[in-house]
């Protein structure tokens, strides 16, 4: 196994550009924080069973972005972790599952294309603060190309993204939890579906990188789903895992990638899973009058929130 590994690692180093394909996959998997090339592409399996246009977008998005950070000139390390496609990945994603007709292979690829300029501008922004950039690029890019649909003929937004009056709105908490259900629907929905399969094998890929990351993945679905649960959230949004995946992610980031003093147990990794519960209720809210998802903000809010609170409170 470790000789196969030398092999294919000699193989995509023996040229430039053949080594950007593991830098994409790694884009792929930098979506769950996580640099890893197999698991990014268990994550590309995962996308193919919801959808094979989905897991193409995933690569070719992710593809741009490396490209254009290696282009551009950026950081050789930075790119080979694939910091310059995560973004990329999920703005592609997020235009092929928000918008119709074929112009939006187009959207998303330019999307991606974007995405990584934002990222690498926020990128320098946030050196003065010490903050890392995360998904803020994907959210900006993907609302601005979403409300730019309503002044464009030729940009088409699906139909499940109406505008709603908050005078209107009437929360629906009747109906059946599935637990497990929504617990791997969590993991999947990282990437903007809610197919179970998928969220299996996103699960599987987050366990390849590191037990620990799959353990806080669990973890981090369930707390956020029994928070959800007994705060009365709507049944539907919480099988479909719509409480969790920003959850997940916080946990990840606050628990582990950007936590300065290691613990047995993620103290504030799952305060901020549960915060995201009602950071996502809260933002989806403010959403439903322009008809726009809430994405991964929740989980941009609390992160940057304990990043913050850790420049002053040390313990945490």
């Amino acid at each position: 196994m470790f000789h196969l590994q030398y092999k294919l690692d000699k193989f995509f180093n023996s040229n430039h550009y053949l080594s950007l394909i593991p830098a994409s996959l790694k884009g792929v998997s930098q979506v769950i924080l996580l640099e890893n090339a197999v698991s990014g592409l268990i994550i590309l399996i995962g996308l193919a069973i919801a959808s094979p246009t989905l897991a193409l977008i995933a690569f070719i998005s992710s593809a741009i972005g490396t490209l254009v950070g290696d282009l551009g000139g950026a950081d050789k390390k930075q790119v080979q972790i694939g910091l310059f496609g995560f973004n990329s990945v999920l703005t592609g994603i997020a235009i092929m599952m928000f918008m119709e007709g074929g112009i939006r292979w187009i959207i998303a690829m330019a999307g991606a294309a974007v995405s990584a300029l934002l990222t690498a501008a926020f990128m320098h922004a946030a050196k003065k603060f010490a903050y890392p950039v995360l998904t803020f690029p994907f959210i900006i890019m993907t609302w601005f190309l979403l409300l730019s649909a309503y002044r464009f003929t030729t940009f088409k937004l699906s139909s499940d993204l109406v505008p709603q009056s908050l005078s209107q709105w009437e929360l629906d908490a009747s109906g059946s939890p599935q637990l497990i259900r929504g617990l791997i629907k969590g993991v999947a929905e990282v990437f903007l579906i809610d197919v179970f399969w998928s969220g299996v094998f996103i699960l599987i890929a987050v366990f390849w990188a590191g037990w620990k990351y799959g353990v806080y993945t669990l973890f981090a679905t369930a707390v956020s789903w029994l928070v959800a649960y007994f705060l009365g959230a709507d049944v539907k949004l919480l099988n479909l895992g719509l409480y969790s995946y920003n959850a997940v992610l916080s946990m990840i980031a606050v628990g582990s990638v950007y936590n300065v003093r290691q613990r047995i147990f993620p103290f504030a990794g799952t305060i901020a899973a549960m915060a995201s519960v009602l950071v996502t209720a809260s933002v989806d809210t403010w959403l439903l009058p322009f008809g726009l998802p809430p994405l991964t903000l929740p989980f941009v809010l609390c992160t940057w929130l304990f990043i913050g609170s850790r420049k002053v409170l040390r313990n945490l």
